[in-house]
């Protein structure tokens, strides 16, 4: 289970199993002792569903899912959905995880209401935070996206070379192509980045993006050598 704190450590790229996108089963065979059928297992489909939940990672797609319980992807979406009610209290019984849907995937939160205490647990001792030029800077990436670093610097008033590397390292931008007339590397957020955020997609942010300078009038802050890798 993964707890929603502001603590970040890196992504990781999802990868998973080709599926049917009708039935969810993916071709191949699966070995001997992985060999199951939901049906006997104590908690039937939806035990088995919540059980992967519980231990993945990263989100995992309803394809994906389908896949490893060999069930149709319809079906997943069912119990999704029946999960989500579940752990939103609709048993009369607040829970205090939730599942969302992040991106193309799904993922297990601790609960927003009980933030601070995993947030004491989780970040007692520990420094993990960005420190505020870090989140400055990728709030710049963020609503101007793609950017390139001179255009970041142009809006933050000083060098940020440092700092999108960290953002970098830690797997929150990334580059995402080159500026066609100074040749300097543009940056971008990551689906990692939505991930921690709650997001499924840029366009859940709130309006900051007025109140930032327009990239256009930054045009020519891109050196020859610094902006480039």
């Amino acid at each position: 289970m993964t707890q929603d704190t502001d603590d970040v450590t890196g992504g990781l790229d999802s990868a998973g199993p080709a599926a049917d996108s009708g039935s969810g089963v993916a071709e191949g065979t699966v070995p001997d002792e992985l060999a199951f059928d939901v049906a006997d297992l104590p908690g039937g489909a939806l035990g088995a569903l919540e059980a992967v939940l519980m231990v993945a990672d990263e989100p995992v797609s309803a394809v994906q899912l389908a896949t490893v319980l060999a069930l149709p992807t319809a079906e997943v979406e069912r119990l999704l959905a029946e999960l989500v009610s579940d752990y939103h209290g609709a048993n009369g019984r607040a829970r205090g995880f939730e599942l969302r849907q992040v991106g193309a995937g799904w993922r297990i939160y601790s609960a927003p209401a009980y933030a601070a205490v995993v947030g004491r647990f989780v970040l007692d001792g520990q420094s993990a935070r960005l420190t505020q030029a870090a989140l400055e800077t990728l709030a710049v990436i963020t609503y101007r996206q793609p950017v390139t670093r001179g255009q970041v610097s142009g809006v933050r008033g000083v060098n940020v070379d440092g700092v999108v590397r960290t953002l970098t390292t830690r797997g929150l931008v990334a580059e995402v192509g080159t500026d066609a007339t100074t040749g300097a590397v543009l940056y971008g957020t990551t689906g990692y980045f939505l991930e921690r955020m709650g997001l499924g997609s840029l366009d859940e942010l709130p309006p900051l993006a007025p109140y930032l300078p327009e990239i256009d009038a930054l045009d020519g802050v891109d050196t020859a050598e610094g902006d480039r890798r």
